[in-house]
This record gives structure tokens, C-alpha cells and sequence, in this order.
């Protein structure tokens, strides 16, 4: 399709026209500045991705001047504009359309055995996270015949269709058991000793993040045991919008980390719904740690999946959530990292320019992205903390 062309010629399969363009396919070249520029055959791509001008020019004969990245958060066509530089250094300008497109199915977190104990009051159906990468508001329904109130095996289906006619659909099991007759006892335990003797080099430092969950810490005992830095709650909000409160060991741990000359982070367990509460969260940090010396970054932290449901919002909206966050924080000064285990970070997590803290419990991570921190274990062991901490290495 052509529009608003004052003249143009069609010679063996080449375009020739006069003046800047809008077109759709094919080879195209302008007369007035001399250029040949030919197209993609596809001119489509997914929301949120990030291409250029130039992902969608297979030839050009001549120079981009600016190359801009794409807008892609609104679907439907989209006209993009971009100015050139020939062969004899002319400069014109073209454009053309794409097609912003979502084809993506909403994701179901949901294995092929679902256990839950015996006269659980819970809405199944909300509990399993359904989340779409746009919509806000996917149709997620379960097929079957289920009995809460009775042990025994019920084989259903779980279905998820978004705005735009993407659907997924996953059989699964649902447990339901007597939780008496269940042993869920973990006895396994990693000691920080051993941490240290596999991971600490010249590249590390072992830490670990500590809560009002570990009571009173002794600081000078960890130190003794080769604890280098220590990642700690400054506190939360009680639920989405509810009131916040700080960690109740707070203000001990960071004046003792401070006096033991321990690197000192931050993170904050998040319940945020919007960037506006995001940020009103980071001012609330910074307003409760003027006072003390912040050495590493502060993480946000969000991990409310089991109510994700509730929250109507698209993971990007939640990327946008996180990255408000963080750059409110950093506003102040201050580094900032996403906290978050392996599974969410490389299925719902879209790509951030912070630092990444993972959380695998494993020997061996299998996570591909980069990482600045690894929460390597939750049963972690150190002379100095009453029972289990997390464990973490930081890579210089």
C-alpha cells in the first residue's frame, strides 16, 4: 500500500518515487536522494520487544542516522520514521509500517501433580498463578470434578485465554492428602565452612541475608567464621497497601554489620501493585536508612505469586513495578538489584538493566543470565546465628 506518493514508476519489480514514503514490503527507491532500501518480508513484532529501525531493512544503500529503538508497548500498526544518509552524502528521510503483535499464551505455574492438605479453604483456582505478558485480565477456568474435603486424586484441567485469542491449556493431578500423614522434615544442612572452601576466591565473597527470622545475630562470631558481607530486611508493608513496618532486628543488624566493618545491603519485601506505590516504598527506604552505612545494593523484592491472580496486572506491568523501584532508589545514590529465584527470572521476569540477585538452592546453578549475587542455600549453618540462614556469594 502506498499513500500520499506525488508521482512514482513501477520498472522490473522496482519502485522508483519521488519524495519520503510510506510503504509496507518489498524494494523500494527514492529519486530525490538516490537510495534503494529494501524491506523485510516480515514487518511484524511481539509487544515489549526491543528492535530497531534497522531490524526490519534487509538492504539499504546508504546509512541510518538514527536508529532508533522501537516503541513496542501498544499493539496494533504503527508508522516508524527514520532519517538517512546516501552514497553522496545527502541526507532524506523514509518511513514505513509494522504490526505490533501479542501472540503469546498467558503462563499457567502449574506442574502435572498439584498437592494440597485436606480441608484446605482456599480458592484453587486462584491460588495457581495464571499471568499473561499483556493482559491484565486473562479468562482462567478448571475443568473437573475436585472435593477439598476428601482425600483422593482428582485428574482436571486447567484452561488460560488472553484479550487477543492466545490460549494455553494443562492437565494436571490434583493431591489432596492428610497432611498426618505426610513428613516434610528437612534434615540436610549446608555449612558455611564448606561454602567457603568451594566458592571463595579471589573473584567472591561469601555473605549471607538475615531477618528477624535469625533473632539476634552475633556479629563477631560470623566475621571469625569468614562472613564478609550480609544482606539485610529493612522491613515490608503488612499486604498489598497495607501499613509498613521495619524488620525487628533492623536497626540491631545494621549498627552491628556497621561496627564489624561487614558490607552491608539492603532488601525490601515488596507487595507493590503499581510504580506509584513502588516508589512511595523507595522513599520509605530512604527516609529509614540515613543513618547508617550502605556498602552493596538494595534489592527489591517481590514474590506474592501465590496471589498473583489477584493483583490484575501483566508482567510487564510488574517489570515497570520493579524498575520504579529501583530507580527511585537509585535517585538517592544507592545501587539496586532484583531479587528473585531461577524459574521466575527466566519465565516471567522481562529483561532488566539492574543487577540480578538469584535465588537457587542447588550445587551448581543452571541459570544462564548474569547474576551479581547467588542465594546458593535456605538451610545454611554458621557459628554465630541461631538455626538455618541463607547463604549467598557475591561475584566482584
Amino acid at each position: 500500500m502506498i499513500k500520499n506518493i506525488k508521482k512514482s514508476y513501477l520498472i522490473s519489480g522496482i519502485l522508483l518515487i519521488s519524495g519520503a514514503i510510506l510503504l509496507t514490503t518489498g524494494i523500494f527507491y527514492t529519486k530525490k536522494n538516490q537510495i534503494t532500501i529494501k524491506l523485510k518480508d516480515n514487518l511484524a513484532m511481539e509487544v515489549y520487544d526491543k528492535k530497531k529501525v534497522s531490524s526490519f531493512i534487509e538492504e539499504i544503500d546508504g546509512k541510518i542516522i538514527n536508529d532508533y529503538q522501537i516503541d513496542s508497548t501498544k499493539l496494533g500498526k504503527k508508522k516508524i520514521t527514520f532519517q538517512y544518509i546516501n552514497n553522496d552524502n545527502k541526507k532524506g528521510s523514509f518511513s514505513y509500517n509494522i504490526e505490533v503483535v501479542d501472540t503469546k499464551a498467558p503462563l499457567v505455574w502449574l506442574a502435572e501433580q498439584y498437592s494440597l492438605p485436606v480441608n484446605s479453604d482456599i480458592d484453587l483456582n486462584a491460588s495457581i498463578l495464571c499471568g499473561d505478558n499483556y493482559d491484565r485480565h486473562p479468562t482462567c477456568t478448571i475443568e473437573g470434578e475436585y472435593n477439598l474435603k476428601k482425600v483422593g486424586n482428582y485428574p482436571l484441567t486447567y484452561n488460560a485465554k488472553d484479550s487477543n485469542g492466545n490460549e494455553v491449556t494443562k492437565e494436571f493431578t490434583l493431591n489432596v492428602y492428610d497432611k498426618r500423614e505426610r513428613n516434610t522434615t528437612n534434615t540436610k544442612k549446608t555449612h558455611f565452612k564448606d561454602i567457603i572452601k568451594k566458592h571463595k576466591n579471589k573473584k567472591t565473597e561469601i555473605g549471607l541475608d538475615i531477618s528477624k527470622w535469625q533473632k539476634e545475630v552475633d556479629f563477631a562470631k560470623i566475621k571469625q567464621q569468614g562472613v564478609e558481607f550480609v544482606i539485610i530486611r529493612i522491613g515490608s508493608t503488612k499486604g498489598i497497601n497495607g501499613n509498613y513496618f521495619i524488620d525487628e532486628q533492623f536497626a540491631r543488624n545494621i549498627r552491628e554489620a556497621n561496627k564489624h566493618g561487614l558490607k552491608v545491603g539492603l532488601y525490601f519485601y515488596s507487595y507493590a501493585s503499581t510504580p506509584k506505590k513502588a516508589r512511595e516504598e523507595a522513599r520509605w527506604i530512604i527516609r529509614n536508612i540515613k543513618n547508617y552505612k550502605i556498602h552493596l545494593p538494595i534489592a527489591f523484592d517481590w514474590e506474592d505469586w501465590q496471589n498473583f491472580n489477584e493483583y490484575k496486572i501483566s508482567f510487564y506491568d510488574l517489570h515497570k513495578i520493579s524498575e520504579a523501584f529501583m530507580e527511585e532508589i537509585e535517585k538517592y545514590g544507592y545501587k539496586t538489584m532484583l531479587y528473585s529465584s531461577k524459574n521466575y527470572l527466566e519465565q516471567i521476569w522481562f529483561d532488566t538493566k539492574h543487577d540480578i540477585w538469584l535465588a537457587h538452592y542447588t550445587d551448581e546453578t543452571s541459570y544462564q543470565g548474569d547474576y551479581k549475587f547467588w542465594q546458593l542455600c535456605e538451610n545454611g549453618l554458621v557459628d554465630g546465628v541461631m538455626g538455618n540462614v541463607d547463604i549467598n556469594v557475591m561475584y566482584k
